[in-house]
């Protein structure tokens, strides 16, 4: 024979009493101060691919990946920090700083 299945039992109804809603407690975050725009009183510098990567190692590629050059020629626009004036010093012989 068949085996038949029962029905769930329903579920019993709780009686509903006034209760405060729970409220989640937000994460407390630090706020970080805005970043500014290149453009608005950041001090800037221009770079200037002049070189070729062909045959430079790889880590020399990604660094000039990572300043968005692709071309000869190419010229970007950086914030004038450690961070980038350390990834020129790294490629001298690929870019350069544009004056002005």
């Amino acid at each position: 024979m068949p085996e038949t299945r029962k029905a769930a039992p329903a579920a019993k109804a709780e009686p509903q009493t006034k209760a405060e809603p729970q409220t989640k407690a937000e994460p407390q975050t630090k706020k970080r101060a805005p970043r500014r725009a290149a453009g608005q009183g950041a001090k800037t510098i221009v770079i200037e691919q002049h070189g070729s990567p062909i045959g430079c190692i790889v880590t020399h590629k990604r660094v000039l990946r990572s300043l968005g050059l692709r071309k000869i020629r190419q010229r970007v626009t950086r914030p004038d920090n450690p961070a980038v004036r350390g990834m020129v010093k790294t490629i001298p012989h690929i870019v350069r700083i544009v004056e002005g």
